[in-house]
């Protein structure tokens, strides 16, 4: 966690820290999986050896596998980061693990989730207590666990909230049948549908930009934005994983939930408070003013490999031994949204994500208008506002100013706010570290509601629908490249303008 806590993080341990007798039991269902191993166990020993979970806390693990907890401990270690933590936190490893239990059983089975429940009261011991489950587990067997949980494991004497992990269903159909299905058990309340990209550090601090900033407010509009683009690339491929990637492709992955989550705090009109229902609401109007995307807004691609390239850079996505033979999956997608409404019609979102680029990099890039009545012939570029997720959270303005010295030429430059450089020593939680601090808090400002969920399928479901029936062949892109031409095409089209002359300067190195 931050080495320099805000105010609301040391409010927020100090209630934790209160030894008030509840207990807390946080299940992991599905323990033995890559999720678990490699973000859910290592996010709950940061909050633990940062005094930020509740002191009355039991970890139980639950998944088919035979693992014993010291099973469980060998798997977790390598993504805890451990090399990194003082002696002190160190030995705050084994009292971590203590705190553990792993209970074997079938997802689908009345009496294995019976015999979870006696495990749970035998922790609770007829204490008051409350229970989180995490669900950690394949779409399919949402449903099975869900009910099981609602009918043998759902607290007595304290409140049972229940994680979801993505996907949220495939389409708005599918999508529909796993809200009507959740919420025929759980109030929206008890629900928790997580997107980690709404834990992020610049995620979050969009509204703080946007509205705690009198200078943003005025120009925040088609009066004086040209277009947005919002951007998540990878500069690897799927490693491996292309037997899971292939079946969800680069939209499902990544655009139809992360970036149009950022899309909606980028576009929504300013809350009536910072509540999470307030904040929910107005991102729910935002995306009701979104027409359905269509393919003609849409470019589609698909990495080859680069015979000039090293290591992974020579295979393709089809090479990928993983990878059905022949597959038409899109590794990589632009599109463009259109938002109907006052504040924004006529101004593009434009949306891309991609594997296999020449760079790693996830960042809002809102693009302002050209400066009208030009006197410099043409020497000037557009005003930029970025904010940079990841890596090196930043956010800068890209203006002109003149160049140095006895010229009169106009130079592009920046005002810079680089997180590493202005924090120096500030070390930021993980996304996952906010968001379960925030179910154990009950918050769910940066958590998806049902009715947003509905609003997001609605927009993609005709889409995907399209590609799966038609089956586009997919624009070929060499691996470590921008992407497919035709991408920027698509952007300059829509009032996007990429001139190339400037580059970022990490102030860090």
């Amino acid at each position: 966690m931050a080495e320099q806590s805000s105010d609301s993080i040391a409010r927020i341990k100090a209630t934790m820290m209160q030894d008030d007798g509840t207990k807390h039991i946080f299940v992991v269902m599905g323990a033995s999986g890559d999720l678990a191993k490699k973000k859910i166990y290592p996010t709950l020993w940061w909050l633990y050896k940062d005094g930020l979970l509740p002191k009355n806390t039991t970890i139980v693990g639950y998944a088919r596998s035979v693992l014993t907890i010291t099973d469980l401990r060998k798997k977790c270690e390598p993504f805890m980061k451990l090399k990194d933590e003082t002696p002190d936190n160190l030995k705050k490893v084994d009292p971590f693990f203590s705190a553990n239990r792993y209970v074997k059983g079938s997802y689908t089975e009345d009496s294995a989730f019976e015999q979870l429940n006696s495990v749970l009261e035998s922790l609770e011991g007829g204490d008051p207590c409350n229970r989180l489950f995490y669900l950690a587990l394949p779409p399919s067997v949402f449903k099975p666990v869900t009910s099981h949980i609602k009918s043998s494991c759902m607290g007595k004497k304290g409140w049972t909230r229940v994680i979801v992990e993505k996907p949220f269903g495939r389409d708005l159909q599918s999508s529909n049948e796993l809200s009507e299905h959740l919420g025929g058990l759980y109030t929206e309340d008890q629900l928790y549908r997580i997107d980690h990209y709404l834990g992020k550090e610049m995620v979050q601090n969009l509204l703080i930009l946007r509205f705690g900033n009198r200078i943003f407010g005025p120009i925040w509009n088609r009066d004086s934005i040209a277009s947005v683009m919002i951007s998540f690339k990878e500069p690897f491929g799927t490693q491996g994983r292309g037997g899971y990637f292939d079946d969800f492709g680069i939209i499902r992955d990544v655009m139809q939930n992360h970036l149009l989550q950022v899309l909606c705090l980028a576009a929504m009109e300013k809350p009536a408070t910072t509540n999470a229902e307030d904040i929910r609401n107005e991102k729910v109007k935002v995306l009701k003013t979104i027409e359905a995307l269509e393919l003609k807004d849409v470019v589609l691609g698909q990495y080859v490999g680069d015979p000039d390239g090293e290591g992974d850079a020579k295979e393709g996505y089809l090479e990928d031994p993983t990878v059905p033979r022949g597959s038409v999956t899109p590794t990589y997608a632009m599109a463009v949204f259109r938002i109907k409404n006052e504040r924004w019609d006529g101004v593009p979102f434009i949306l891309r994500c991609g594997k296999a680029l020449n760079e790693r990099k996830a960042e809002v890039r809102i693009q302002f208008n050209d400066v009208p009545g030009d006197i410099f012939g043409g020497g000037t570029k557009r005003n930029e506002l970025v904010v940079r997720v990841q890596p090196n959270e930043a956010v800068y303005c890209k203006m002109m100013t003149k160049s140095p010295g006895m010229s009169f030429n106009p130079e592009e430059t920046e005002l810079d706010l680089t997180y590493g450089s202005r924090y120096k020593g500030l070390k930021m939680p993980d996304a996952y570290e906010r968001l379960i601090l925030d179910v154990f808090c009950g918050s769910q400002i940066h958590f998806v509601r049902s009715d947003e969920l509905r609003e997001a399928w609605r927009i993609f479901t005709p889409l995907l629908h399209k590609i799966e029936n038609e089956k586009p062949k997919p624009i070929e892109y060499k691996y470590g490249s921008r992407g497919p031409v035709e991408a920027d095409e698509l952007a300059k089209a829509h009032n996007f303008t990429f001139t190339g002359t400037y580059k970022w300067k990490n102030p860090n190195l």
